[in-house]
C-alpha cells in the first residue's frame, strides 16, 4: 500500500501562503508603532491601539468563518480574505491620520482573522490523517520563521530605507501570501444558494462556537498567556542584563531549535500520541522560562531560547492539531476559528497584564514566577485534557467515526 504524500502542491502552497500571512503580520507588528509616532506624531498608546485594533478584529471574525466556508468554500473564502488583506495593505500607503489607520488596521485584522482560519482549515483537509501532527508542525513552522524574518526585516527597512519602502515590502509581502493561496486547488462541494442564504448568518452559541475544542482552547490559551512574556518582553530584559550580541539572537535560536525537531516531533505525535509530546514540551518550556529567570550572561539566555522553543514552540502545532482531532471533518473550520480566537484572548490579555506587572516585580521575577505558572498548566492539561487523548491518533479517529455511525 503506498504510503499518503505530505509535500504535494496544495500543502507547499498554502504553507508558503501562512509564512507571508505572517510575514506580514509580525513585521508590521514591530514597525507600524514607530510609524506611527514619527510619522503620525501620535502618542505611545495610539501606537498601542495598532495592535489591539487588528486582534480583536481577528477574534470577533473568526467565529463567523466557518458558516461562510460551508456556502461558498474553503478556496473562495480563502481568495476573498486574501483580497481584503492585500486591498488593507495597499491603504497604509495613503494613510494621513491615526484614525484612518485604525480603520485600515480594523479591515486588515478581518482578513487575517478570516485568511488564517481559511489556512488553517485546509490544511487540516489535505494533510493524510496519518500524518496530521507532523503536517500541522510544518505547516505552523511556516509562521515561526516568519516571526524571526519579520521583525528582523521590518527594523531593518525602517532604519535603512523609511516609511514608504517599509509598507512597500509589507504589501509585497501581501502581493505573496495572494499568489500563492490562489494556486492551491480544492474539490469542494458546494451548495447552490440564492443570495439571502448566502448572507443569512446563524447566531446560535453551538453554530458559532465549537464546544469539543474549549478544554484544549483554553489549555492553549492559559500557555499563551506566559509565552507573551518572552514575545513582548524578552528583548526588553536583554538590554536590562547588559546581555551584548547575543541578546538579538534569541528568535533566531528559537527558530533553528524548531528546525531541527520538528521532523521528530510531529512523527512522534502521530505514532505515539498527544500526551507523550505535550507533556514533556510544557515541562521544558517552564524549564525554559526559569532559565531565563536567571540569565545574566548571553549563554544561559541563549539556552533559554533553545528549551522554550523545543517547549512552546511544539506546544502550539500540537494543540492546534489536537483541536482539529477532536472534530468531525465537517465541524474542523469550527473548531480552529474557536481555538485561535480563545488562543488570541490568552496572548492579548496575557501582553497587556504582564506589562503593568512587570514594572512592579521586575523581569527576572517575572520570568521565575511564570515559570511556576506553566507548571500550572501542566497540572491543568493532565487533569482535564490528558485522559481524552490517551491514545493513539488512529484511535481517535476510530472513536469518532463510530460515534458519527450511531
Amino acid at each position: 500500500m503506498e504510503e499518503a504524500k505530505l509535500w504535494t502542491k496544495n500543502f507547499f502552497s498554502i504553507s508558503i501562503c501562512n509564512f507571508f500571512l505572517f510575514m506580514n503580520y509580525y513585521y508590521l507588528l514591530v514597525t507600524l508603532p514607530i510609524f506611527v509616532i514619527q510619522d503620525l506624531k501620535s502618542s505611545e498608546a495610539e501606537a498601542g491601539l495598532i495592535a489591539m485594533v487588528y486582534l480583536f478584529a481577528a477574534i470577533v471574525t473568526r467565529p463567523f468563518v466557518d458558516q461562510f466556508m460551508e456556502k461558498l468554500g474553503k478556496q473562495k473564502m480563502l481568495i476573498i480574505s486574501l483580497v481584503i488583506f492585500l486591498i488593507a495593505s495597499i491603504s497604509y500607503l495613503f494613510v494621513s491620520s491615526i484614525v484612518l489607520l485604525l480603520i485600515i488596521r480594523f479591515l486588515h485584522g478581518i482578513g487575517f482573522g478570516i485568511a488564517t482560519t481559511a489556512t488553517g482549515a485546509i490544511v487540516a483537509d489535505i494533510v493524510p490523517e496519518s500524518k496530521k501532527g507532523e503536517g500541522m508542525g510544518y505547516f505552523i513552522l511556516s509562521s515561526n520563521v516568519a516571526m524571526v524574518i519579520g521583525p528582523f526585516l521590518g527594523l531593518t527597512s525602517l532604519d535603512h530605507w523609511g516609511s514608504f519602502v517599509m509598507l512597500v515590502i509589507a504589501l509585497i509581502c501581501s502581493v505573496g501570501a495572494l499568489l500563492t493561496g490562489g494556486i492551491v486547488n480544492l474539490h469542494e462541494m458546494k451548495p447552490k444558494l440564492n443570495k439571502r442564504e448566502l448572507f443569512k448568518v446563524n447566531f446560535s452559541f453551538e453554530k458559532l462556537v465549537e464546544v469539543s475544542a474549549f478544554r484544549i482552547a483554553l489549555i492553549a490559551a492559559f500557555l499563551a498567556f506566559a509565552y507573551s512574556t518572552v514575545l513582548s518582553f524578552v528583548s526588553v530584559f536583554a538590554e536590562k542584563m547588559n546581555l551584548g550580541a547575543g541578546s538579538n539572537l534569541f528568535f533566531v535560536v528559537y527558530a533553528i531549535v524548531l528546525l531541527i525537531s520538528r521532523p521528530f516531533t510531529g512523527r512522534w505525535f502521530d505514532r505515539y500520541g498527544a500526551n507523550v509530546i505535550v507533556i514533556p514540551c510544557i515541562v521544558s518550556f517552564a524549564f525554559g522560562l526559569f532559565i531565563l529567570s536567571m540569565a545574566n550572561t548571553s549563554f544561559i539566555y541563549l539556552l533559554s531560547a533553545v528549551f522554550i522553543g523545543l517547549g512552546w514552540g511544539t506546544l502550539f502545532p500540537s494543540f492546534q492539531t489536537m483541536a482539529i482531532q477532536i472534530v468531525p471533518p465537517q465541524r474542523r473550520a469550527a473548531s480552529l476559528s474557536t481555538f485561535l480566537s480563545i488562543f488570541d484572548i490568552g496572548i492579548g490579555l496575557g501582553s497587556f497584564l504582564t506589562g503593568a506587572v512587570v514594572v512592579f516585580t521586575g523581569f527576572t521575577s517575572l520570568y521565575f514566577y511564570t515559570s511556576l505558572y506553566v507548571l500550572v498548566g501542566l497540572v491543568l492539561y493532565c487533569l482535564f485534557v490528558q485522559h481524552r487523548f490517551a491514545r493513539k491518533p488512529k484511535s481517535l479517529e476510530h472513536d469518532r467515526k463510530s460515534s458519527l455511525q450511531q
